[in-house]
C-alpha cells in the first residue's frame, strides 16, 4: 500500500520554513536599522563634524555631552545591531535617541522632507526599534551567546 503525505505530515516542515523566514526577516530588519544608525552617527562625525554636531545640540539648549552620547550610541549601537550583539537591549537604548530627534525636528512639521526635517521619520524609526526589541536578533548573528 502506498502512503501519501497528509496535510498534517507537511505541517512540521512548513512550520520550520516559516520559522526560518521569520528569523531571516528579523535579521534583515536588524541589519537595516544598524546600518541606518551607523550612517547617522558617521554623518555627525564626518559631514557635520563633531564640533558642528555639538554646536547644533547646544543651539537646541542641550548640553554638549548629549551630542557625544548620541554619536557614540549611533555608531556603537549601529555596529552592535549589524553584528547581532545584544539586539534587544541596543534597540531599546536607541529609542530615546530617536525620540530626541523627533523632539528636535518637531517644529519643522510632520514630513521629514520639510526644510530642517520633520518628526515622522524618527518616530517611525523608534517604532521599528521597539519592534526589533520584541523580535530579538533573528538569524546571522556573530554569537548566539550575545544575541
Amino acid at each position: 500500500m502506498q502512503t501519501t503525505a497528509t496535510p498534517l505530515a507537511a505541517a512540521p516542515a512548513q512550520a520550520q520554513i516559516q520559522s526560518q523566514n521569520q528569523a531571516h526577516a528579523t535579521a534583515l530588519l536588524r541589519v537595516s536599522l544598524g546600518i541606518m544608525a551607523l550612517a547617522h552617527g558617521l554623518l555627525k562625525v564626518f559631514v557635520f563634524t563633531v564640533p558642528g554636531t555639538v554646536g547644533f545640540f547646544e543651539s537646541l539648549g542641550l548640553p554638549a555631552f548629549i551630542a557625544y552620547l548620541t554619536i557614540l550610541a549611533e555608531v556603537g549601537g549601529g555596529l552592535a545591531l549589524v553584528l547581532g550583539i545584544y539586539t534587544r537591549w541596543v534597540s531599546l537604548a536607541l529609542v530615546p535617541i530617536l525620540l530626541g530627534a523627533a523632539w528636535a525636528h518637531a517644529g519643522n512639521g510632520w514630513v521629514f522632507s520639510n526644510p530642517g526635517g520633520g518628526w515622522e521619520y524618527p518616530v517611525f524609526w523608534a517604532i521599528a526599534l521597539l519592534v526589533q526589541a520584541g523580535l530579538g536578533s533573528g538569524s546571522f548573528v556573530v554569537s548566539r551567546r550575545f544575541a
